[in-house]
This record gives C-alpha cells, sequence and structure tokens, in this order.
C-alpha cells in the first residue's frame, strides 16, 4: 500500500475537524446563554427522528454514555425544552419529548444559522455543495458500519 495515496483521507478528515470546530463556535454564538452545542444537538435530533426516543436511544445515536446522556437530557429539561414521558411500552423507561419552546428554540436556531448559509452561498454556489453530499454519506456510511462492528 502506497502511504501517499492515503494523504487525501487524512487531509479530508483533517478539514472535516476544523469545519467541525467552526460550525460549533457559530451554532454556540446562536444559543441562549448557557446552552452548548450537545444541547442543541438533541433538539436537532428530536426534530429530525421524531419525539418519543429513549434516553438509551439517544445517547447510542451520539455514541456517548448514558450518563452523559442523562445529565444532558436533565438541562433541557429543567430549561423547559424536553419532557420526560413514561414509555408506555417499557414502565422501567422514559421517552424523551421536545416541548413546544424546545421547538421554538430550535427552529429560531435554524434560521439565524440560515443567514449564514445564505452569505456562503454568494461564495460557494448551493451545486457544489450538493455534490459534496454523497460523498460525505458515503464516508458517514462506512464509519456507521465500521462502528457497529
Amino acid at each position: 500500500m502506497d502511504k501517499n495515496n492515503l494523504r487525501p483521507y487524512f487531509e479530508l478528515f483533517t478539514e472535516i475537524g476544523i469545519l467541525e470546530q467552526l460550525s460549533r463556535n457559530a451554532l454556540e454564538a446562536s444559543l441562549p446563554e448557557g446552552m452548548i452545542h450537545a444541547h442543541f444537538a438533541v433538539l436537532n435530533h428530536l426534530g429530525r427522528v421524531g419525539d418519543g426516543q429513549t434516553p438509551i436511544q439517544i445517547a447510542r445515536a451520539f455514541q456517548t454514555p448514558k450518563t452523559s446522556m442523562t445529565h444532558t437530557l436533565a438541562t433541557l429539561q429543567q430549561r423547559g425544552l424536553v419532557e420526560m414521558r413514561p414509555n408506555p411500552r417499557d414502565k422501567r423507561s422514559k421517552q424523551v419529548w421536545l416541548t413546544d419552546a424546545g421547538r421554538k428554540l430550535h427552529m429560531e436556531t435554524v434560521a439565524d444559522l440560515a443567514g449564514g448559509f445564505a452569505a456562503m452561498m454568494d461564495e460557494i454556489p448551493q451545486e457544489e455543495v450538493a455534490r459534496a453530499l454523497p460523498v460525505l454519506g458515503k464516508i458517514r456510511d462506512y464509519m456507521d458500519r465500521q462502528r457497529d462492528e
């Protein structure tokens, strides 16, 4: 195996890491005082996949320990952004639901971030971004499979 052929992969993940840091900082600047990326990520996850996930399902989706997710969910619950309801299929567990305030904060944050995306479109055409998505999706699928094995 020629190690020089691996350089583009390393550079790709370096760029992804830098983009993650920059996007995290931009997101956190749009959030209310005391909220961090991890809090919004849960709101975004529930908004994307739907309410009714259990804390363990959410922890698995984020690849975090259940105790860390429990702490994140408790913070969101204290802020009135999620509520915990009994799981009708398993009385020992709970399900997580976005509250109206959680949905509103999620939508407001996305709208706030959209302004930055609109400005980005002036420099990076939508078509170029659309061309990158299938490759990024393949990389994510590959990494998901590797994680699960």
